[in-house]
């Protein structure tokens, strides 16, 4: 508070107002009262004063003040005169409103945020009433539905839903607002809206209830989910074509490779009676075309049982059950019977797994089959091998052998493809592509490092967590 004649002076100033504009109160009497106004209001506001009175120059308003570091900022001046021994001043009440105006100001700025994406966002945003009446949309509410607002304004939610949904609305919401039972306010769910055209499409809608003083109103989100539908519809359609495509496969490889077995079974007897009987009556030559015939029907035997084996994979499950590959490795090793030339080194304390018994096993045989197969060595080296990987473990079966060229790496995980002659090395090229698949099913993935000469290293995971939809029936 202040106190100022007739001429404007200060003649008396309380702390708080000192205070406030950063004067000492001994400073600012005597000094005018323009000295707390922004400078280029001083010629205004003093001939405001003199001519309009004290009361008139001021009013009972908000307007800029000044400190005396010269900051400005705004403040509500109440003016009253007052009257001691004849003389006549003016008392002014001066109030700091700056916390009131950066409210208002966040107030303004929360707004233009709001309105910001209200505006942008991608879906659809309706405001409604408590009687169900349209307050807004956002454009993208009307692109979705093919209304402008002005024409949503005012009429009923009920317009934008298809039968029965359209009949059965202004019940549940006079139900909702009678006893508080929730059907869709404040839970998502899939509906359908109407479009302007008469075009109904699948949505998802969440909706909100807000109160505003007594008012209450009610905010819908709206999604168009149509794309995702038909995507989903295609998927659905492609995933039963693939089923069926792989189906027929399946049976297709069964039939094939049993009807082919009756005949190269009568192929290998009659081979096998043929070596034994007419052996006096073969030369050099003729044994040698004799025994390829066999080793190709016996190879024939092998390829039609591994397709059969390769397409089993996709179609069968397995029961998952605690396997110790410690002796499951084991006996891997004693069924294959490693000749004494190659020595195979298994690292103790192999992990206890959850998994399909029978396919683990496989990959090992598979692996450690191959190493000993291929070994060109007079010394062959084999080692099995796993690490703790945290979520997984990763194994890894090692040999000396002749090594992989890297541009094969890829290559001889593909079904049918060996890199040795066949004749030189019996080989179906399956055992790897069955270790990719399974391994894959099981979660987890195989590749290779190799030196060709030096040998190579095959590695696979297996995740600690089963993925049991990998081993079920498809």
């Amino acid at each position: 508070m202040l106190v100022c004649d007739a001429d404007g002076v200060i003649v008396q100033a309380n702390r708080p107002l000192a205070i406030l504009f950063g004067w000492p109160v001994e400073e600012l009497v005597g000094e005018p009262v323009e000295i707390l106004v922004p400078a280029g209001m001083h010629g205004r506001h003093a001939v405001s004063r003199r001519h309009g009175g004290a009361a008139g120059a001021m009013g009972n308003s908000c307007f800029k003040a000044v400190d005396q570091a010269g900051t400005e900022f705004p403040v509500q001046v109440s003016l009253s005169p007052l009257e001691a021994e004849g003389v006549l001043f003016t008392l002014a009440t001066v109030r700091d409103v700056r916390a009131r105006t950066d409210a208002g100001q966040a107030l303004r700025d929360s707004e233009a945020r709001m309105r910001a994406v209200f505006e942008t966002a991608a879906d659809g945003i309706i405001t409604v009433d408590h009687r169900g009446l349209i307050e807004h949309v956002n454009p993208a509410a009307e692109r979705m539905f093919g209304y402008s607002e002005a024409e949503l304004a005012g009429r009923n939610i009920a317009v934008l839903m298809p039968s029965p949904d359209r009949e059965r609305h202004d019940g549940y919401l006079r139900n909702y607002m009678r006893t508080g039972a929730r059907r869709i306010i404040g839970k998502g769910r899939e509906v359908h809206g109407l479009r302007k055209d008469g075009v109904i499409f699948p949505m998802e809608l969440a909706v909100t209830e807000m109160r505003i003083g007594e008012a209450r109103m009610f905010t819908g989100l709206v999604r168009d989910i149509t794309a995702r539908k038909e995507s989903e519809e295609r998927a659905a359609l492609l995933l039963q074509e693939l089923r069926s495509a792989n189906e027929e496969l399946s049976n297709f490889a069964y039939v094939v490779s049993h009807d082919l077995k009756a005949p190269l079974r009568a192929i290998g007897a009659l081979a096998d009676w043929l070596a034994t009987d007419y052996a006096d009556r073969f030369d050099a030559e003729g044994r040698e075309h004799m025994r390829l015939l066999i080793n190709r029907a016996h190879r024939m035997g092998d390829l039609i049982d591994g397709i059969l084996e390769y397409s089993r994979l996709g179609r069968t499950g397995g029961t998952l059950q605690m396997v110790d590959l410690n002796a499951a490795v084991a006996e891997v090793v004693d069924l294959l019977a490693p000749p004494a030339a190659v020595a195979v080194t298994v690292a103790p304390q192999l992990p206890v797994l959850w998994t399909e018994p029978t396919r683990i096993r496989q990959v090992f045989h598979n692996l450690i089959s191959n190493a000993i197969k291929y070994m060109d060595k007079s010394e062959g080296c084999i080692t099995v091998d796993c690490h703790d990987e945290g979520e997984r473990w990763r194994f890894s079966v090692a040999d000396n052998g002749p090594g992989i060229e890297r541009r094969h790496f890829g290559r001889i995980f593909q079904l049918f493809q060996t890199l040795a002659p066949r004749d030189r090395i019996e080989s179906t090229g399956v055992g790897l592509a069955m270790v990719k698949k399974i391994v894959e099913m099981l979660g987890g993935r195989v590749w290779l490092d190799s030196v060709p000469g030096e040998g190579s290293v095959f590695y696979f995971t297996i995740p600690k967590t089963p993925r049991r939809s990998q081993l079920e029936t498809r």
